[in-house]
């Protein structure tokens, strides 16, 4: 029941049409907010009940001291939620055994359905089989419904079964990128009650690049899977008011340099500034310089300097880029109003005091890439070849040439016949991708154009290379028809391949198999190099070591170059028709010209024809035979979608919080282990436990798909916990890859095989970790894998947002280290047992600032510390006293029933 303390409620006329709002402005204080936290006070107004939200929780926001550190806990209530398929299948998985569950717990299956609109986009299931052909895009699609018929049968299953649950079928385009094109609203019109209520357009998703709707002033953010079902099914999102980050920017973007330049930096800024947890807000005369696709590109990459969200506030840009986009006269007199009735409008003059100040003059933005396997290790272009050499130790053996640098040259034999020769540093993949920058025509039309120059002077990539071009959306292929750049495009192998997440989420596809045979037979350090916003160990491809993000034509330029130990200043891409040496700077594209070629080759009809009925599909998807019913007929054969374990043998009543003893340390893991590490997305190993399983089941390995494809099936994900190539267990010795010491028998084994010999002893399980733990995508599977293989407490010495709050939503305790203090400072290798005592006070009501560790050594030598317990809410400490998320939602509603 809503309550109003404040007089908020009020009426907001607009083109004839009467809304209720809640003002603002009935609150004191509320006028001096940065943006994103009057955002978060409207939410509060609107939602008031007496119990989740109070007066109080009110006060405390407008009352917001911004030199203070978090500590009043509110609930937020998202107005919409987004999902992607590699995310969202689980998702629908579990709502469709939940509707069974309820069930069981004498509650209606028909209350199993989103309160708040749930829109999922399939866009993270197209792999990059085919490349370099006209018909590249069609035999790719034609893949992609082979391998992944079951889930997409199951998603259509899903669409029909569910209420207030939407499906945009694949081949559209990038769901961050679908989003802000057209899901956004930027403010809400909806019916509450049967009154028509208006409010601001917020969001959370089950991808961590939500935050790229933040450019379009909607406050939104990735969150896990597990939180993202509780936020469909009307639970609020438990969270401390943050402290913000004003962020000023001034200036232009010099000549030469790229959206895609800006992002790197201020990520590589803000990385070193510090600002997990936080808001990022944009202020300042210069915002109104911004475009907004721009602000698109930097709001996308807040996952990558690890804040909550990075938003830049509403103005006339907003509006002129949903009129582009094809949105309605109505709902942009809406927003426009709206925002101004409630000061969510940019207004440039007025003082609003922040937690911390940083600035960038964007005159200052050189050119840039970043790698070879983190978004902040931002390396100055000049300087490019320099930090390849220093890094390739890391990754390849062997002494220094007289040249300085590591080499093995490897002859090859390509599938045409050409005879040619691989060596440390070659591309492999030169890929324009993801959502990051493909929503962005300057730098896309800045790569067209590029083309059309290299192509005119007679340039090729190097024939090792594989490229390919995956938009964001069906837009980039008319602005590209309309400009006439695809022929150039083509001409040097960057043809359409999909439209998806490609090469970003690790759906690169196979190298050629002469390639891959080389590369793997004589170790090589080879790298890619895409225009995407991840470049984690192991993600992109399984044969690939060394990852860098560039900007779209720098994408190109490599792929020219073909290698990374390459200075385009001083070294040719190659000579021309007459024999003269061609640098890149003769090819650059020119701003001015780029900017006139946008201006005349995107328009508003482009959006139009694109969304004018998204959620039909095409004819693949019209002819998917879909089941029926309320309640999903689950396939005991299918390696795809299976019904999880989680509610199994769950009652109405809680069981009791218990201590931790006599654990044993699964993995004992260094810094930024990431949520690729512990969850990986990418191709699956044949010999790895996920493969012999799917072997074991009749699927052949060219069927064996990704592991993010297959998120619907527990028994591969479970599998694949901690199985990424890349992972570095400290309990043995030089070994890469998902291993372990089982102590039960001494031996190294998978650490599948080892978590499936604990539980059947009984022993429970810790893993010790570093700094940064669990940063990377919001991959629920991180945790539910964690979960299910045993894992009962995660020590780190600190945590990254997301993976901390999905860990307690899958029941397992997230500890930190004493201050200052780590794994190795602390003297545990490892081999410990370990008691955890004092957990038990959350059967009181009451969560522990610290619990008791022992670890005890084979000697009989004890090693104790308190452990800060991170469990950050008492909306989290629920969470935790049900065995999680879920099985607090399910509880509750089987009350209501």
């Amino acid at each position: 029941m809503s309550i109003d303390s404040f007089g908020a409620k009020s009426t907001l006329e607009v083109g004839g049409t009467e809304y209720e709002i809640y003002r603002l402005d009935a609150v004191s204080g509320t006028e001096k907010l940065p943006f994103a936290l009057k955002v978060l006070a409207e939410n509060l107004l609107r939602t008031e009940d007496g119990a989740n939200v109070t007066a109080e929780h009110i006060k405390a926001l407008a009352n917001w001291d911004p030199n203070a550190e978090p500590e009043h806990e509110i609930q937020f209530t998202p107005a919409r939620v987004v999902m992607q398929d590699f995310t969202g299948v689980p998702c629908v998985v579990d709502l469709a055994t939940m509707r069974e569950a309820v069930t069981d717990l004498g509650g209606d299956p028909d209350q199993i359905n989103p309160l708040n609109p749930a829109e999922l986009v399939i866009d993270h299931s197209v792999q990059i089989d085919v490349f370099g052909t006209q018909n590249a895009f069609q035999r790719n699609v034609e893949i992609e419904y082979g391998r992944n018929r079951e889930r997409y049968q199951f998603l259509r299953w899903g669409q029909n079964a569910f209420e207030n649950f939407k499906v945009v079928p694949p081949c559209t385009g990038i769901v961050h990128q679908v989003n802000i094109e057209y899901l956004a609203r930027v403010t809400m019109a909806q019916e509450n009650g049967g009154v028509l209520q208006a409010y601001p357009d917020t969001c959370v998703g089950t991808d961590s690049h939500t935050t790229m709707v933040n450019g379009l002033g909607v406050l939104g953010w990735g969150v896990g899977g597990i939180e993202a079902e509780a936020a469909m099914l009307g639970q609020p999102v438990s969270m401390l008011i943050p402290r913000v980050v004003g962020f000023k920017l001034t200036g232009q973007i010099p000549a030469g340099s790229t959206a895609t330049d800006v992002v790197l930096t201020i990520t590589q800024m803000l990385r070193q500034h510090g600002v997990v947890g936080k808001f990022v807000e944009f202020y300042g005369d210069g915002v109104s310089a911004v475009p907004l696709a721009n602000r698109a590109t930097i709001g996308n990459m807040s996952p990558e300097f690890g804040s909550t969200a990075a938003i830049f506030p509403i103005d006339d840009v907003t509006l002129d880029y949903l009129r582009l986009t094809g949105r309605s006269e109505e709902q942009i007199e809406l927003v426009e109003a709206y925002s101004k009735e409630q000061g969510l409008w940019h207004d440039p003059e007025k003082v609003v005091e922040y937690s911390e100040y940083i600035e960038l003059d964007l005159s200052t933005v050189v050119p840039s890439i970043a790698g070879p396997k983190r978004p902040q290790d931002r390396i100055v272009l000049t300087e490019a070849k320099e930090s390849f050499r220093k890094e390739l130790p890391n990754y390849a053996t062997g002494e220094p040439s007289d040249d300085g640098r590591i080499h093995k040259v490897s002859p090859v034999t390509l599938a045409n016949g050409t005879k040619t020769e691989l060596d440390h540093g070659a591309v492999a993949i030169a890929s324009i991708t993801s959502c990051t920058n493909t929503s962005n025509p300057s730098v896309m039309m800045a790569a067209g154009i590029l083309a059309r120059n290299a192509n005119r002077r007679g340039l090729k990539p190097k024939p090792w290379v594989k490229t390919s071009m995956a938009p964001g959306s069906q837009v980039v292929t008319d602005y590209y028809e309309k400009a006439g750049l695809w022929p150039d495009l083509e001409a040097l192998g960057f043809h359409l391949v999909g439209y998806g997440c490609a090469t970003c989420i690790g759906n690169s596809g196979p190298l050629p198999e002469e390639v891959s045979k080389v590369v793997n037979d004589q170790d090589l350090a080879v790298v890619s190099v895409l225009s995407g916003n991840r470049n984690f160990e192991g993600r992109i491809n399984p044969d690939v070591k060394m990852n860098y993000l560039a900007s779209p034509p720098l994408v190109i330029a490599y792929a020219l170059a073909g290698t990374m130990d390459f200075d385009f200043e001083s070294e040719p891409l190659g000579q021309d028709q007459d024999g003269n040496d061609v640098f890149l700077a003769d090819i650059w594209p020119d701003a001015d010209e780029v900017q006139a070629t946008i201006d005349a080759s995107v328009n508003r009809e482009m959006f139009e024809t694109s969304y004018s009925d998204v959620f039909k599909g095409d004819k693949l998807w019209q002819e998917l035979e879909t089941p029926e019913g309320s309640t999903f007929d689950w396939d005991p054969q299918s390696t795809y979608v299976r019904k999880p374990p989680y509610f199994e043998g769950m009652t109405m009543e809680l069981e009791p919080v218990t201590d931790i003893s006599g654990a044993r340390v699964l993995a004992k893991l260094g810094d930024s282990v990431t949520t690729d590490h512990i969850s990986p997305a990418g191709a699956i190993k044949p010999e790895s436990p996920a493969g012999q399983y799917l072997e074991s089941h009749g699927i052949g390995r060219r069927d064996f798909n990704s592991y993010g494809s297959r998120r619907g099936n527990h028994e591969v994900m479970i599998r694949g916990t901690f199985a990424n190539i890349r992972l570095r267990n400290q309990l043995l010795d030089g070994v890469e890859g998902g291993y372990t010491k089982n102590f039960l028998t001494g031996e190294q084994e998978s650490i599948y095989d080892a978590a499936q010999a604990y539980q059947e002893a009984g022993v429970p399980l810790v893993v010790l970790a570093g700094a940064e733990y669990g940063s990377g995508s919001s991959r629920d599977w991180a945790a539910k894998g964690t979960a299910l293989l045993g894992v009962k407490a995660v020590i780190t010495t600190s945590f990254e947002r997301i993976h901390r709050s999905n860990l307690i939503g899958m029941g397992v305790l997230p500890l930190q280290f004493p201050a200052g203090q780590s794994a190795d400072t602390l003297g545990l290798d490892g081999t410990e047992t370990f008691d955890i005592e004092g957990i038990t006070e959350l059967n009181d009501g009451r969560t522990p600032k610290t619990v008791k560790v022992t670890a005890r050594k084979d000697d009989g030598t004890e090693i104790e510390f308190d452990a800060v317990v991170r469990i950050d809410t008492p909306g989290e400490a629920d969470y935790f006293r049900n065995g999680g998320i879920l099985q607090y939602v399910l509880r509750n509603l089987a009350k209501q029933a």
